[in-house]
């Protein structure tokens, strides 16, 4: 994808009309509420909301009282989220999310959904996080494998998705332990799916 953040620009308007992105439909908006509350300590915490998009799980974070900050590279996606989160106090700021720009920040939860397959060095964007993480703190990765089509071409490693034993592999060494939990309940996607969906929460 040679630019992303125009790529993402012109599917801002249109971002939020999928189930599991604008979280409009309230049983697939306490569906990930409820993911999120299993995945995080209590609160309130520190949590870097990377490729955030317009923003929907950077709100229910807000919502529990947690501290956000988003970081996404599409400046449209950017302007959604920050009316969305309008007066939560969530910080969204237009950057790479494989290098946020949170200067000498640190967080309690680093979170990305669906982000990996957008970077061209996902190993070293998976250590870079790692170190923004105070200790003890811990990777919340939403990933998945939903196009095999798109293996082995393109300039992106792991376009279409990546693998749940491929990212823990990629993990492994840079972090203290991880598990991994299925996402087939269709109401987190608002549909039945049959690919491969999975949460990996990684503790450092």
């Amino acid at each position: 994808m040679p630019n992303i953040a125009a790529h993402w620009d012109a599917a801002a308007d249109s971002f939020d009309e999928e189930p599991d992105h604008g979280l409009r439909d309230p049983g697939v908006r306490a569906a990930w509420a409820g993911r999120l509350a299993a995945w995080l300590p209590e609160g309130p915490l520190d949590v870097l909301d990377l490729g955030c998009g317009t923003g929907s799980l950077s709100l229910l974070l807000a919502e529990r009282g947690h501290r956000v900050a988003g970081v996404d590279l599409a400046p449209r996606m950017v302007a959604r989220a920050r009316a969305k989160l309008a007066g939560t106090g969530a910080v969204v700021l237009v950057g790479d999310a494989a290098r946020p720009p949170v200067g000498a920040r640190r967080f309690d939860v680093v979170l990305a959904r669906h982000l990996l397959w957008t970077i061209s060095e996902p190993e070293a964007a998976l250590a870079h996080w790692a170190a923004l993480l105070r200790p003890g703190g811990r990777l919340v990765l939403v990933e998945g494998r939903w196009d095999a089509s798109t293996e082995g071409s393109g300039d992106l490693p792991w376009d279409g998705g990546v693998r749940a034993d491929d990212l823990v592999a990629a993990l492994r060494p840079i972090v203290a332990d991880l598990r991994v939990d299925p996402l087939t309940d269709p109401a987190l996607w608002g549909r039945e799916i049959d690919d491969e969906r999975y949460a990996v929460v990684a503790l450092t």
